[in-house]
C-alpha cells in the first residue's frame, strides 16, 4: 500500500512539475496577423490600407508590434507589452491613447480599455476564431478633437 501511495504521489509531482515547466498556456493570439481589408468594416474615422500585427508571449506578458498604413499612405508602428490583469500598460506610437488595460473574457476573447493621460478614450475587444485562423478586433475611441472612430477589423493568421 505504501508503495502504491508513493508511486501515486510521485506521478502527481511529475505532472505538476511538467505543468509548471510549461508555464502559462499560450494565448491563441500569438503569431502574425494580416488585416483583411475586404472583410473589415470602417464605420467611422480613419480607414486602413494595411496592418500587420505580431504578438509574442513571455510568461504571462503579451507583446504586440502593429505596423499600419493609413488611407493617406502614412505608416505608423504601435508597440506595447501587457498582461491580462486589468492594469494599465504603456503604449507607444498610438496617436489616440498612451496606455491600455486588458482582461481575458474567455480562452479566445480579450477586452481592452484605452486611455490618454489617464482618461478613458476607447474600448475594444479581440476574438480569435475556434480554428485559430481568423481574429476579429472591434474598437471604438475618441481622439483629442472629440472625433469618434469605430471599426471592426478582420485579420488572417499568417
Amino acid at each position: 500500500m505504501k508503495t502504491i501511495l508513493s508511486l501515486s504521489f510521485g506521478a502527481l509531482l511529475l505532472g505538476a512539475s511538467l505543468a509548471w515547466a510549461a508555464g502559462p498556456a499560450a494565448d491563441p493570439i500569438i503569431g502574425t496577423w494580416k488585416l483583411n481589408v475586404a472583410k473589415s468594416k470602417f464605420i467611422s474615422g480613419p480607414v486602413l490600407k494595411n496592418q500587420t500585427r505580431t504578438y509574442s508571449q513571455s510568461g504571462d506578458s503579451i507583446s504586440l508590434v502593429s505596423k499600419s498604413v493609413g488611407s493617406d499612405g502614412k505608416e505608423t508602428t504601435t508597440q506595447t507589452t501587457y498582461r491580462l490583469d486589468g492594469k494599465d500598460y504603456p503604449v507607444t506610437g498610438a496617436p489616440n491613447w498612451d496606455t491600455l488595460s486588458a482582461k481575458q473574457v474567455d480562452s479566445n476573447t480579450t477586452e481592452f480599455t484605452f486611455k490618454k493621460g489617464g482618461k478613458v478614450v476607447g474600448k475594444g475587444s479581440r476574438t480569435v476564431s475556434k480554428d485559430g485562423k481568423t481574429m476579429t478586433s472591434r474598437q471604438s475611441s475618441t481622439d483629442a478633437k472629440a472625433e469618434k472612430s469605430e471599426a471592426e477589423l478582420v485579420f488572417d493568421k499568417q
